[in-house]
């Protein structure tokens, strides 16, 4: 690798007599959107590596002093420029001033033009720990980022610091990284130099789908190739690679059910469903852009300069994820699961729960929520453990909720009002609920269909009402969805239907309320719905409170042959048993 000790020194003014005013956004509490420019007064340094005439490298500082180069990899860099461009060029920051560009403790963004508009198509982050580590994870950054949708958004970089910070964010959920609208990413926390394959990446890739082209992100699918290591016996790499498959093992599709998202609510998924197995192979998904090659010359001032040196990436995209997933996969296990407090605003889905305990909580400590970035309360979780159902879903009778067909059990933790919010990550927050209500499902007759649904609404572990829907004469059994050849408008006309349908059995339940004299105006929030969700929302907890207080009304009277009609109304969404 050249260093500031070769050639490249020997052009170095002198930074002690420049005029030092440093660029007016160092350091300050307000977004950094910008690599600051030198300062004012002082003279890049410029180097023809190809002998045509014109400057290949622009060698400068930034803040703090910090060493930076640029490659201009397109061919247009003048003298007098102060900076490269952000459509071709790269940009090497030496983070720990050692004289070594794009070494370890260094980062690296290079972008690439791959149809000659002067438009940036796609970007690249390499970024490398101060120390060669022992273990290849988590150390470091190789990631990808297509801008798809043509809104020149990449990855966001705090350039008071040099880190990248994908998460930080504009009010609840409009991140500064490219999340929203049409775009996908591939990302590993690595160091180039420990990847066997550089074409090849574990969020292989991470797609957003605009299916509206209104800018934000109705569907979320992430695809993971898990990496394993091993010696790399010719010692070309580090002793102890990362070696990926070439299999997906790992598929999250997240629906935004509803399409209630806009701008201060841009995340707002409602569902996700979970593939995890064997998986398929991709190797066959090959993306060739004409762009990547960056200028030969400069490949010796890279650490690894194996990605600037192919022209290809290897993994499903846009077009061919969901059908690699459906009709590819081999799969062992589904996983579901449901925001039913509509508190979610990740970026990447309604995070999975675990089929662990339903009563302990929090991050790690074995419950439904053991992994740390889910909810804490608020979603229900559905678990097909053997992948009997293939991923289908129905609509239950019970509830009128969308369940995971071959799901052996589910579980709910129920957070009526959001109070435990799920943010970008649970683990800022430090708030975990002490009590909650649980609402647990189960498979008894392992027929694929939920028909056991135990209560425990006062968050004493205990349930205190069981529900056998073969022993009230309810069939369990419904139509399954086979969502395989979904896209994102089947999405929602199903969520569509599932409210049209909650809400007008609440309509009929609040006839029946007044049929026996009950006073529904206590529920007259509930009785409101101007949208699919309130539809939702407000049909479930109205249905529910009125079977409540009409269970008591029946137990307070002993008439024990309407209350077995009400449970029969009630669990079999059949109102009209009782008009």
């Amino acid at each position: 690798m050249l260093t500031l000790s070769q050639p490249l020194l020997a052009q170095e003014r002198d930074i002690s007599t420049q005029d030092t005013a440093h660029y007016w956004n160092t350091d300050l509490k307000i977004v950094s959107y910008r690599l600051p420019p030198a300062p004012r007064g002082y003279q890049p340094a410029y180097v023809d590596l190809d002998g045509d005439g014109d400057p290949d490298l622009l060698k400068s500082i930034t803040i703090h002093d910090t060493p930076v180069l640029w490659i201009d990899d397109d061919d247009d860099m003048q003298e007098g420029d102060l900076e490269g461009d952000t459509d071709s060029d790269c940009l090497l920051i030496d983070r720990n001033h050692d004289g070594q560009y794009g070494g370890l403790g260094d980062l690296i963004i290079d972008w690439v033009d791959n149809d000659d508009d002067n438009r940036a198509d796609m970007q690249v982050i390499a970024e490398y720990p101060e120390v060669e580590q022992e273990k290849v994870w988590p150390y470091g950054h190789y990631m990808w980022v297509m801008d798809t949708d043509r809104d020149n958004i990449f990855n966001y970089i705090d350039w008071n610091d040099f880190k990248l910070k994908a998460w930080d964010r504009n009010g609840l959920a409009d991140f500064y990284e490219d999340y929203s609208g049409q775009s996908l990413f591939l990302k590993v926390h690595a160091a180039t130099n420990r990847l066997e394959n550089i074409r090849l990446n574990w969020e292989n890739p991470f797609l957003f789908y605009d299916e509206d082209k209104d800018g934000l992100t109705e569907m979320a699918v992430r695809l993971v190739n898990s990496p394993g290591t091993f010696n790399d016996s010719n010692k070309k790499l580090h002793p102890e690679t990362m070696r990926f498959s070439g299999k997906i093992d790992w598929v999250s599709i997240a629906v935004d059910l509803d399409n209630d998202n806009h701008p201060g609510n841009d995340f707002d998924f409602d569902m996700t469903l979970g593939f995890r197995g064997e998986g398929f192979d991709y190797m066959d998904q090959v993306h060739t852009f004409k762009g990547m090659r960056g200028l030969s010359a400069a490949d010796t001032f890279f650490l690894d300069p194996r990605w600037r040196q192919v022209n290809e990436l290897i993994y499903p995209d846009h077009e061919q994820a969901l059908n690699l997933t459906f009709n590819r996969g081999k799969w062992k296990q589904v996983y579901f699961v449901y925001d039913e407090d509509d508190d979610c605003n990740r970026w990447e889905r309604v995070e999975f729960l675990d089929p662990l305990d339903p009563f302990k909580v929090g991050p790690r400590k074995g419950g439904i929520d053991n992994n740390s970035q889910a909810d804490a309360a608020g979603d229900r979780g559905e678990w097909d453990l053997d992948n009997s159902g293939n991923g289908k879903l129905y609509i239950s009778k019970f509830d009128g909720r969308l369940h995971l067909f071959g799901a052996e059990w589910g579980c709910w933790r129920i957070d009526q009002m959001a109070t435990f919010y799920q943010g970008w990550d649970r683990r800022w927050l430090n708030k975990d609920p002490e009590r909650f209500g649980t609402v647990k499902y189960e498979d008894t007759d392992h027929n694929g269909f939920l028909d056991k649904i135990s209560y425990d609404l006062d968050g004493d572990t205990l349930f205190e009402q069981i529900v056998d829907l073969k022993a009230l004469s309810i069939d369990d059994r419904c139509e399954t969805i086979d969502v395989s050849h979904f896209r994102y408008p089947d999405y929602l006309r199903l969520q569509e239907k599932i409210a049209n349908q909650m809400w007008a059995q609440a309509t009929i339940a609040m006839q029946v309320a007044v049929k026996y004299g009950l006073n529904i105006g206590w529920y007259a929030k509930l009785a409101q719905a101007t949208s699919v969700q309130a539809k939702y929302q407000n049909g479930y907890w109205m249905q529910y409170y009125l079977y409540k207080d009409m269970e008591d009304l029946f137990l307070r009277s002993k008439d024990n042959t309407q209350l077995q009609q009400l449970n029969k109304a009630y669990f079999g969404a059949n109102w009209k048993l009782l008009l």
